[in-house]
């Protein structure tokens, strides 16, 4: 394989990341593609309990989960005081696949779509100030911006996007 397609979603606490993520995940490995994901966790975690984010990747078909925070990072892997992997350094970790799609890392310079949701914990934009977001994915009416604007729940119509922007597709 090739290098990978890498494609983000940022978005503050409750903004709709991990469920745009697992029905990304699903539609993609429906389309044919093998896919990895990277989640970062800004606090301590265990992975794959029932219900966790990590398990939802894995479940939602992913065929490699890395998940990320401050005190380990997994493919489980303590880091007993030593730094927090970088982003490269995890992507390098990944198995050969087509697309390694991202949640959270809201400051890699990656390609991004920015999910919002009238929920949110914060609902200050992300855009405005990120470049690399590219697209923005929300549950209300967006019009104060140039970028692609989808419905949250549109998962066909975001897929699309992810394989054009990454090139999966021309």
């Amino acid at each position: 394989m090739t290098q990978p397609g890498i494609f983000g979603i940022a978005g503050w606490k409750n903004s709709g990341k991990t469920g745009l993520m697992v029905r990304l995940v699903s539609e993609m490995t429906r389309r044919g593609y093998v896919v990895s994901t990277i989640k970062h966790a800004h606090h301590d975690f265990d992975i794959d309990k029932v219900g966790a984010d990590s398990y939802r990747h894995r479940e939602a078909g992913a065929h490699e989960v890395t998940i990320v925070s401050s005190t380990r990072f997994a493919i489980m892997h303590e880091l007993r005081g030593a730094p927090e992997p970088s982003f490269e350094e995890i992507l390098a970790r990944l198995a050969p696949c087509d697309l390694v799609l991202i949640e959270g890392y809201k400051r890699e310079p990656i390609p991004k779509i920015e999910a919002r949701r009238v929920e949110s914990a914060n609902r200050q934009p992300l855009a405005p100030t990120d470049p690399h977001i590219v697209a923005i994915a929300a549950d209300h009416p967006v019009v104060d911006t140039d970028l692609s604007v989808f419905d949250l729940d549109d998962t066909a119509a975001i897929a699309d996007f992810v394989e054009k922007v990454t090139g999966l597709r021309g």
